[in-house]
C-alpha cells in the first residue's frame, strides 16, 4: 500500500515516469519501494458515442497520511505525468481503513 491506478495514459509513457515516481514517492510517504503498486488500467472514454482522449485519471488507494504528505504526492504524481507530456491530469485519494483492510485473511 498504496496502490496506485492510473487510467488515460500510455502504458509505455507509465513505463517511462515509473523508477523515478516511485524513487520519489518512497520518500515523501516514507514507505518502502516493495509496498507500491502502480497499476496502469486500460480505458477507453466515450463521448456522444464516440471514442475519445481524456486526461489521466488517478486513483491512489492508501492509508492516511495527513494532508501535507497528501499534497506532496499528489503534486509529485502530476509532475511526472506532466513530464511526460501529458497537460492536465485529475487524481483522487481513497483513504482506506486498517481495521477493514486484511492480508492473506488476517487483518493488517
Amino acid at each position: 500500500m498504496p496502490h496506485i491506478i492510473i487510467k488515460g495514459m500510455n502504458i509505455v509513457d507509465v513505463q517511462k515516469i515509473s523508477k523515478q515516481l516511485l524513487d520519489d514517492l518512497e520518500i515523501i510517504i516514507d514507505c518502502p519501494r516493495e509496498y507500491f503498486t502502480l497499476e496502469v488500467a486500460e480505458s477507453t472514454f466515450i463521448v456522444d458515442g464516440e471514442k475519445v482522449v481524456k486526461d489521466p485519471f488517478i486513483q491512489i488507494n492508501w492509508f492516511d497520511r495527513g494532508p501535507e504528505v497528501q499534497d506532496k504526492t499528489a503534486a509529485t504524481i502530476t509532475k511526472h505525468i506532466c513530464s511526460a507530456g501529458y497537460k492536465n491530469v485529475e487524481m483522487f485519494f481513497i483513504v482506506l481503513e486498517r481495521d477493514k483492510y486484511y492480508e492473506n485473511g488476517k487483518l493488517l
